[in-house]
């Protein structure tokens, strides 16, 4: 992603290649050496390495992208997320323009967790307040407005995706016996923020952010110049997420703010407020940006968001968005969207050169992934949708739900039919609606075109059998041609 722009002197945001790499002794070339390491070496490596703790560790795995400020990390920060020292609190912001959250979001939920499991405290901030303004980071456009009902709508669905991460994470990432998991809270800023007199706000906050700030940014510049130009609303979206930092910071401790790399900019006011209001030092870390192949971030905005709410994208959908993922991809996204330790990642991707056929890192990557957003049984939803439609297996036909079924084959016609004695393949075509009348789609059938339960049929009177045709569950998939599926629920059989 693009450096984030910020103003000059200490202010300015760490280089790309000074992120993650300059603690010294501790965290200095942590991006890896120049030459090729053995495997024993990378061991090696990494235990000393350990030696920086939370923060060196992720950004091994390259999910901690900048820190900022530079200086006072390499200084302080580093030392405070040693192993043995009390507990930080983090904190991230999920703005509810949408009802859901989308794997654009899932790698700060990401950094969060691994806060968590290093025994820190961690809370998810629901913007109920700043989503009526809408971040103008990386926007041509002011976002459309959503009404005070929709907002907390979409709060209410945000905050409900959240704790089923979180619980996801505890109940199937965390052991039992394991250390202290760090707490985790939700909130929402419109708590606060919906309860802040304006003339407050301007004479407290307000007071303390400076314009010339504000303005020197790259987003706020471009914007400027647009023939549309900024709103006010817009313009002062950085102060109050600024403000959120400072009443983390007051009311829970919280000294650090995670977010996407496009954030460095609202990060960067946050430190400001609370610094000059408080005097304590506080930190800015942030996560890549997903991107698609073509490397528009993925997103609501864009239209390529992959959800993380079933109602909006299956568990399978899911499963198979990370099973498609490409080689030069995959090892990176097993290190930022999974707990792996990075030896079995390296012994993944070691298996997967020998045996490149059977896709075993995306596999993996998907089950991990998917296991976290939908638990255990949207896992297997998915592995079932899976076979049934690659492997034709109908044994997970059989045991597919009415739920699965519809979002396996989202686009398929569906009906009701009753099963009439010595009825055929061609009745059943035609009941359905799936060929036409006439000679051909007789021929369709007798030309292989038709299949039912992944078996091909070719004879068009062939009687339909029960436990072939149609399965236990009460149910017959058929296919027409490559792609033209329909669902047959058997009213009687």
């Amino acid at each position: 992603p693009p450096q984030s722009q910020g103003p000059p002197g200490k202010m300015a945001v760490p280089t790309l290649r000074r992120r993650c790499g300059q603690a010294a002794g501790l965290w200095g070339g942590l991006r890896g050496a120049p030459l090729p390491l053995s495997r024993q070496a990378h061991g090696q490596a990494r235990r000393a390495r350990g030696a920086g703790g939370l923060l060196a560790a992720q950004c091994e795995r390259g999910l901690f992208q900048e820190v900022f400020p530079a200086q006072s990390a390499e200084e302080q920060l580093l030392e405070l997320l040693k192993p043995g020292r009390p507990p930080l609190t983090a904190y991230c912001g999920f703005d509810p323009t949408a009802d859901s959250l989308h794997v654009g979001h899932l790698l700060a939920v990401m950094g969060l967790l691994h806060f968590q499991r290093a025994g820190h405290s961690v809370i998810a901030v629901v913007g109920g307040a700043t989503a009526r303004l809408g971040d103008p980071t990386g926007r041509e456009h002011a976002r459309q407005p959503l009404s005070a009902e929709r907002v907390r709508a979409n709060a209410r669905s945000l905050r409900d995706g959240l704790r089923r991460l979180f619980q996801n994470h505890q109940e199937l990432f965390w052991a039992p016996g394991a250390a202290l998991l760090g707490q985790a809270v939700l909130l929402d800023n419109a708590s606060w923020l919906g309860r802040q007199p304006l003339l407050d706000f301007l004479s407290g906050a307000g007071g303390q952010l400076r314009m010339g700030t504000l303005l020197s940014r790259q987003s706020c510049q471009a914007r400027l110049r647009s023939p549309e130009g900024m709103s006010l609303a817009e313009f002062l979206y950085p102060a109050l997420q600024a403000y959120d930092f400072l009443h983390l910071h007051q009311h829970h401790g919280c000294r650090i703010q995670l977010g996407g790399a496009d954030q460095m900019g609202n990060i960067m006011s946050g430190y400001e407020l609370v610094t000059k209001m408080t005097g304590t030092d506080v930190f800015g870390i942030t996560v890549p940006l997903i991107t698609s192949t073509t490397g528009d971030k993925l997103g609501k905005t864009a239209g390529n968001a992959v959800w993380l709410s079933r109602d909006k994208t299956s568990p399978f959908e899911l499963y198979q968005f990370f099973v498609r993922q490409q080689d030069n991809i995959v090892e990176k996204y097993l290190k930022l969207f999974t707990f792996l330790p990075l030896e079995e990642i390296d012994h993944i991707m070691e298996m997967h050169a020998k045996e490149p056929e059977k896709w075993g890192p995306q596999k993996r990557l998907a089950a991990e992934v998917t296991k976290l957003v939908h638990g255990r049984e949207g896992l297997e939803s998915a592995k079932r949708c899976t076979k049934a439609l690659y492997y034709s297996s109908v044994e997970a036909l059989e045991t597919m739900s009415d739920q699965e079924l519809q979002e396996l084959f989202k686009q398929a016609p569906s009906a009701e039919l009753l099963l009439e004695p010595g009825m055929n393949v061609l009745d059943l075509c035609r009941k359905a609606n799936a060929i036409l009348d006439g000679p051909s789609g007789y021929q369709k059938i007798t030309d292989g075109g038709v299949s039912i339960n992944g078996i091909r049929v070719t004879n068009p009177e062939t009687v339909l059998i029960l436990g072939q045709h149609i399965l236990k569950n009460g149910v017959s998939l058929l296919r027409i041609g490559k792609k033209n599926y329909y669902i047959i629920k058997w009213l009687q059989f």
